[in-house]
């Protein structure tokens, strides 16, 4: 089966007989490549477009030789999108140059001519960059949604029941440690913002929160959705991808409607918590993931041991302190 192209990249240079054939070449490998001979339509491009990649030359016909126009689109670029990842090109290229170019955020330097498969290699390890940057920023963006949502010290949760109060004061103290949580009540009673405002007061407070609605997986994207997957695991693979663990590495993992995981797959999310890591599917390297755990449902838990519908030893593992919220008609 032929594998899909990936990679958007962008190749702006003077020279015109460069061009085509840099693109005759990079299109058997990319699934899109642009060309463009005016660096003055560039802040159009790099909006409109998103490439992964852009090559740029360091020295276009008003400035022959100092690189001093490469070093002001490389300037722009990086203005209007952080995450560009840029590879400047020249003919007049030194190690001064080079250094230079990296510190002010060219991620490589290559000299023309060049050769086809170092261009290649240089291109796909650029590629690589981009995709982690992108992620990086997906997270990073996620984590400040999280900590603006919990802009208060117990936001959203409403009760001055003595009930609630004694909720509240348990909070503070758990939120102090490590512990993992298990939150238990019926549907409606508040279970995950409970759980935002342990991860609100604790020392994991600006890094992620991350949610998992257990109930509503299915058995064969558990592992996926939980450990994330390598590209060609499976038919839909098409990138690799993290799981919700290693989203919440350093922060906190919220596994709603933990009582609904099926026996078979209880064993699976045991090991990953007994050993604090994970492997993607379709992958062979262990992956460590530093994680606070709290966990809900509305199921009786303990009775489901007794009944050998829930594994006793995932409960001690998640149960380390147990919260039990009172229904709304006792608040």
């Amino acid at each position: 089966m032929k594998e899909q192209k990936t990679g958007k990249i962008l190749i702006v240079d003077d020279n015109e007989d460069l061009l085509k054939a840099a693109k005759i070449f990079l299109k058997r490998h990319f699934a899109q490549v642009d060309t463009e001979s005016n660096p003055g339509l560039l802040p159009i491009l790099v909006v409109n477009e998103q490439y992964d990649v852009i090559m740029l030359d360091m020295n276009f016909t008003k400035d022959v030789s100092s690189g001093q126009e490469g070093f002001y689109w490389l300037d722009r670029i990086l203005e209007l999108d952080s995450s560009a990842v840029v590879v400047l090109i020249t003919a007049y290229g030194d190690v001064n140059t080079a250094v230079r170019a990296i510190k002010e955020g060219a991620t490589d330097f290559v000299l023309k001519p060049w050769e086809n498969e170092k261009l290649l290699a240089t291109l796909n390890s650029a590629l690589q960059l981009r995709q982690s940057k992108l992620e990086v920023n997906q997270l990073k963006n996620q984590q400040q949604r999280f900590f603006e949502d919990m802009d208060s010290k117990f936001k959203d949760i409403i009760g001055q029941s003595p009930l609630m109060i004694k909720i509240f004061e348990t909070i503070e103290r758990v939120a102090a440690t490590d512990a993992n949580v298990l939150i238990l009540g019926e549907n409606g009673t508040g279970k995950e913002l409970i759980a935002r405002a342990i991860h609100r007061n604790s020392k994991r407070q600006r890094e992620g929160f991350v949610g998992v609605d257990l109930g509503a997986i299915t058995t064969t994207l558990f592992e996926s959705e939980l450990f994330g997957h390598k590209k060609g695991a499976f038919t839909d693979a098409k990138e690799d991808r993290a799981g919700r663990f290693e989203q919440a590495n350093k922060g906190t993992l919220f596994l709603d409607e933990i009582g609904n995981l099926p026996l078979a797959l209880q064993s699976k999310l045991l090991a990953a918590l007994q050993n604090r890591e994970i492997t993607r599917v379709g992958g062979n390297k262990a992956i460590p993931v530093n994680i606070r755990l709290i966990s809900a449902t509305n199921m009786s838990v303990h009775n489901m041991v007794f009944e050998n519908q829930f594994r006793q030893d995932l409960l001690y593992r998640i149960n380390t302190i147990e919260i039990t919220l009172p229904p709304l008609r006792e608040r």
